[in-house]
């Protein structure tokens, strides 16, 4: 639990136990899932904490303010949190189930930067999505 002290107080929040409790959940997805806030309150629920669906929200709000994590809206209103890194990573949303799968591809990334360079363009920050389905999700 020290580590989640430490970085909400690094990102100026105070330790309070929905924010740990929330950001636990967050670093236990890794880079391989993503929640949205009614996932989280559902995690929460199962593990006995009395957290509400509106301090969910509020939480998710005040640590994306914060820079700790990243919301990801999607096609159809579906949007989704994980915690923020400083990696370029691209992801593809299943349609049919959205299921989110993250991926790397280093000669994409070296493509997007030629294509900058050559238009004269400093690229900050990108955003990649991919829609589409999975071959093991389709009925």
């Amino acid at each position: 639990m020290a580590l989640e002290n430490q970085e909400l107080r690094k990102a100026g929040l105070k330790v309070t136990l929905p924010r740990v409790k929330i950001y636990q959940l967050l670093e236990k997805a890794g880079e391989s899932e993503h929640f949205s806030a009614e996932d989280i309150y559902k995690m929460l629920m199962e593990q006995g904490e009395d957290v509400g669906l509106a301090t969910v929200y509020r939480v998710l709000t005040q640590f994306e303010s914060a820079g700790l994590v990243c919301r990801h809206h999607f096609e159809g209103g579906h949007s989704v949190f994980e915690l923020a890194r400083d990696d370029d990573h691209d992801h593809m949303v299943c349609i049919k189930t959205g299921r989110v799968s993250e991926f790397t591809d280093p000669r994409l990334n070296a493509l997007l930067d030629e294509i900058a360079k050559a238009n004269g363009f400093n690229i900050s920050d990108r955003t990649l999505y991919l829609y589409g389905q999975f071959e093991d999700d389709k009925a």
